[in-house]
């Protein structure tokens, strides 16, 4: 399997909204609040899903209705193009 390509944060973040850079490493986060657990939980569900298909997981913490989520890529050592397609997903699953 090849290894994704370093696109960076910075490159990451000109492609999605709401998302920040996390200062620690190259890496992307952000906040998502819900109504309640459940619709919390559901939401990592889903991801969780998606996740195994990209074999591409999030780094994530949650407590109640909020899940705070950082993208990155291991094997690139930052940002990849995966992390942009995960964003989007997570994106379009907690508006939905």
């Amino acid at each position: 399997m090849s290894r994704p390509a370093k696109i960076g944060a910075t490159a990451a973040l000109s492609q999605l909204q709401g998302w920040a850079v996390v200062s620690e490493k190259d890496a992307i986060g952000k906040t998502y609040l819900f109504a309640d657990f459940n619709a919390a939980f559901g939401f990592m569900t889903r991801v969780a899903l998606m996740a195994d298909k990209l074999d591409h997981h999030p780094e994530w913490f949650n407590v109640y209705n909020r899940v705070e989520v950082v993208l990155t890529t291991h094997d690139a050592d930052g940002v990849s193009d995966l992390d942009v397609t995960m964003a989007r997903f997570m994106d379009g699953i907690a508006t939905a």
